[in-house]
């Protein structure tokens, strides 16, 4: 039975060191060799996860004599095991109510989604900015994210694929009736517009779903350096 890896290597302090992108969980491509790296003063997380049973191979490629493994969750209750633990670790106040986003999005109160998202941030440790940058790179608030949604048994798409860009993340009910596109972007100021609602209309992201969702909710989500939280929520029904 796999023993779980100790914290210090699957917090985000690790991963946003290496400036992992937690999304990628779920299809990682990784060669034979660092598949069974041992090295403990340089193995790749992706290593680490799969040697402790997080996750799994999927798929075998073999390209010019050389195997190409690919990882992914086992399951949806391991990757929400997993990204709790992260969730976990990673913050300071416990109290973040877990139903609130799930009521938010269920009712599409956006101002109760905003609110979560807000307290969410609000509750990271000032020490996680200390001595480093990671306030003004994207990645960084889409990983808190993922991690939260995914430590709520979440299903979503992180890194959504259209035909014009890639949607930074889409959150559908089971049953399709709504679906929430949503765009992140990072600000020097509070004052500053990044346009992240913006550019979902001037992609077009939404038109994936035109046919599928009763419902199409886009988002636009600003964060400030300054801040490291939310700066600016918009919102807009299709």
């Amino acid at each position: 039975m796999f023993s779980s890896p100790d914290p210090k290597f699957v917090t985000l302090n690790l991963l946003k060191e290496k400036k992992f992108f937690l999304p990628n969980l779920e299809n990682m491509e990784i060669n034979e060799s660092d598949l069974g790296s041992f090295d403990i003063d340089d193995i790749k997380i992706e290593t680490l996860l799969f040697q402790t049973g997080y996750l799994t191979i999927k798929e075998v490629e073999t390209i010019f004599n050389q195997r190409i493994f690919y990882l992914s969750y086992p399951n949806l209750e391991v990757r929400t095991a997993l990204n709790e633990r992260i969730f976990k670790y990673l913050l300071t106040d416990m109290s973040i109510k877990k139903n609130a986003i799930f009521k938010s999005i269920q009712k599409q109160d956006m101002k109760e989604f905003e609110k979560a998202l807000y307290q969410l941030f609000a509750s990271i440790p000032y020490n996680s900015y200390v001595n480093n940058e990671i306030q003004n790179y994207e990645g960084y608030y889409a990983n808190v994210i993922y991690s939260y949604l995914s430590g709520l048994g979440i299903q979503f798409i992180a890194e959504d694929v259209t035909n014009l860009g890639r949607i930074d993340l889409t959150i559908a009910t089971p049953d399709m009736s709504q679906v929430y596109v949503i765009e992140f972007k990072v600000v020097d100021n509070k004052n500053q517009n990044g346009k992240a609602l913006e550019q979902i209309k001037d992609k077009k992201y939404h038109e994936k779903y035109l046919d599928i969702a009763k419902e199409i909710i886009i988002i636009g989500i600003e964060f400030s350096k300054k801040d490291k939280n939310i700066c600016k929520f918009e919102w807009e029904k299709i």
